[in-house]
């Protein structure tokens, strides 16, 4: 079953429905030393409107095809995004219909500094979230905006309740109808160009519209056979979800892969895109991604790495050597953002770090010597223990791309005894930031 329908606060009203996704073909899928700033200030971005263009496929974006559905906007105005939310979502594509843009998706978006003092005031009884600061590990702060990433496994809503079991977690904490505010109020803190989600099962009645209503663009692709469907009173599969801020890129082409191993199928997925950046012109690529999580499974982790950097190759035609870019001989360079579920001594991140497409991990820009990774990007307690471990990562093209800054992690006394989840902090992963700029942009203030 589907969960019932919560109320969120005076305005909003969370709906329930079944996470569809129309694939291109039109046939509907079921279950598939350093300066430091603070976030509020660094970079502003205006949500201004602009229109959505229409994917090319390609042969790249055709194999292995899972899903690809588009964010289907909600209004432009801050009453319109509540009263959106409000009303039974119609967003979800009905069987056998073509992927749609609802009325309104060209208008001027809503209030993103509206929307973050709702979340504020829904979370008023919370105690104080974690306070986390951008580092500059070359410096100074860029002098025109680069481009804001961002890379989450939010947790998906029935897992947390029905599944993950955190022992330090009052269930309380896990409340959907206060949770999904901590969520949003993570996004909005940062406001990131690129976002891409892992553990999505709230993508139609939550992340879609209202996402959609300031000015981003979605793709959503679930999981085969997601674990969330074994939970009573749940909300559907959860998968990865990615979303660019419509006013900056123009989609070029996007496919939804389904991971295999030995070419077997797996439950995992991928979603690539080809982004054009509008003030520049310049392609990038764009990929998110969630492996088989546990110990035991790294071989089955490995092959769906190398499964998922082979789709990048045939996307882009190359690697370092192909093009301008670093990322493929279009010259579009890479941001590839996961879950891996594996630590840097792991197969997989050896595969991402050799693979020939020139990539390197952005959180190593944390580290003094810019070689080693976070000691962790996920902490939680689970009945068999303590788990701290770094599992997420931004890939970027490190001759088409440079990092900006990165957002620091919290120590272990901001994140406190019980670690995560917590009344401060809605997921067990840590969300990673990092702006990053085509290489050949405008330099750095002088």
């Amino acid at each position: 079953m589907y969960s019932s329908t919560a109320r969120l606060c005076s305005t909003l009203i969370q709906r329930d429905l079944p996470a569809l996704c129309v694939s291109k073909l039109g046939s509907p899928v079921k279950n598939p030393l350093k300066k430091r700033s603070s976030p509020a200030s660094l970079y502003h971005h205006s949500f201004l409107d602009s229109r959505i263009s229409k994917p090319v496929p390609t042969k790249a974006a055709s194999r292995s095809l899972v899903c690809s559905s588009t964010a289907y906007s909600m209004g432009g105005s801050t009453s319109r995004l509540y009263s959106a939310l409000a009303l039974p979502l119609r967003s979800a594509p009905p069987a056998g219909a073509e992927p749609r843009v609802e009325p309104g998706a060209e208008e001027e978006p809503a209030d993103p500094d509206a929307l973050l003092k709702e979340c504020e005031e829904a979370l008023r009884n919370r105690p104080a979230r974690l306070h986390r600061d951008f580092v500059f590990p070359d410096g100074d702060a860029p002098l025109s905006a680069p481009i804001r990433v961002m890379q989450w496994n939010i947790l998906a809503q029935a897992l947390g309740e029905g599944k993950d079991d955190f022992v330090e977690c009052p269930l309380d904490a896990l409340n959907w109808a206060e949770r999904k505010y901590l969520i949003l109020e993570e996004i909005l803190t940062y406001r990131p160009d690129i976002l891409c989600l892992q553990e999505v099962d709230h993508y139609f009645d939550t992340f879609q519209p209202v996402l959609g209503s300031l000015g981003y663009h979605g793709t959503f692709c679930p999981k085969p056979w997601s674990p969330c469907l074994d939970v009573e009173r749940n909300n559907g599969p959860d998968g990865c979800a990615l979303f660019f801020r419509r006013d900056r890129f123009l989609l070029q082409d996007s496919a939804c892969l389904r991971l295999s191993a030995q070419a077997l199928a797996t439950n995992q997925v991928a979603i690539v895109q080809t982004l054009r950046c509008r003030a520049t012109g310049r392609p990038l690529r764009a990929a998110v991604t969630h492996l088989k999580a546990r110990s035991g499974w790294e071989g089955l982790r490995s092959a769906q790495g190398s499964d998922l950097l082979r789709s990048l190759r045939e996307a882009g035609g190359g690697g370092d050597d192909g093009g301008g870019g670093g990322g493929g001989g279009d010259g579009a360079p890479l941001l590839v953002c996961g879950d891996f579920n594996a630590e840097p001594g792991e197969d997989v991140y050896r595969l991402f770090s050799t693979s020939g497409l020139g990539l390197d991990s952005a959180y190593k820009r944390l580290s003094a010597d810019g070689r080693s990774e976070p000691p962790y990007t996920t902490w939680k307690i689970r009945p068999s223990g303590e788990s701290r471990h770094t599992l997420d990562y931004i890939w970027y093209s490190r001759r088409g791309l440079r990092v900006d800054s990165v957002l620091d992690l919290p120590s272990e006394e901001q994140i406190g005894p019980g670690r995560l989840p917590s009344y401060s902090y809605p997921s067990d992963h840590l969300s990673l930031v990092c702006d990053v700029r085509f290489q050949d942009d405008p330099d750095r203030l002088q």
